[in-house]
């Protein structure tokens, strides 16, 4: 019986929500599919072209070392060992327009393994924030931490 109440309850929030926001939903599900798949393929194999998937002003955190701008990140891209990425999972949310003035723009979470050159495979989490510049959309934030234990 609880079972069937929480169902319910689901259900009508679900149908409460307005047409303009599945909208936006469906959007953010397709764009972040697509866009998880061009990004790791240019991560793992076209690296020198990374810089066109952020905003000028893009700031990436990789590991507890920061990037900031556009070019700068291409540069740390550059520096890093050659890479095979397996991701496992994918979330990604719309930001409500309040927040970023009705700019489309979404956080996405992604995790899986990583491989650097002939090193171990360890697992990763990673997190963006996305945005629609024109036609394309673009890397605003970025954060790769590897997933070392801690025990």
């Amino acid at each position: 019986l609880l079972s069937v109440g929480i169902f319910t309850s689901f259900v009508m929030a679900s149908a409460s929500i307005d047409k303009d926001m599945r909208t936006k939903i469906d959007t953010v599900c397709t764009t972040a599919e697509a866009f998880v798949k061009l990004y790791y393929d240019h991560v793992d194999k076209k690296r020198q072209h990374m810089s066109r998937l952020y905003m000028d002003t893009g700031l990436l955190v990789w590991n507890g070392n920061g990037a900031k701008g556009k070019d700068e990140i291409q540069k740390y891209f550059h520096e890093l060992p050659r890479s095979e990425h397996t991701i496992t999972t994918l979330d990604a949310q719309p930001i409500v327009d309040d927040a970023v003035s009705s700019q489309l723009t979404f956080v996405m979470q992604v995790s899986g393994t990583v491989r650097f050159q002939e090193n171990p495979t360890k697992p990763f989490q990673q997190t963006f924030m996305i945005t629609a510049q024109g036609d394309k959309w673009k890397i605003v934030s970025d954060c790769f931490r590897l997933q070392d234990g801690i025990f």
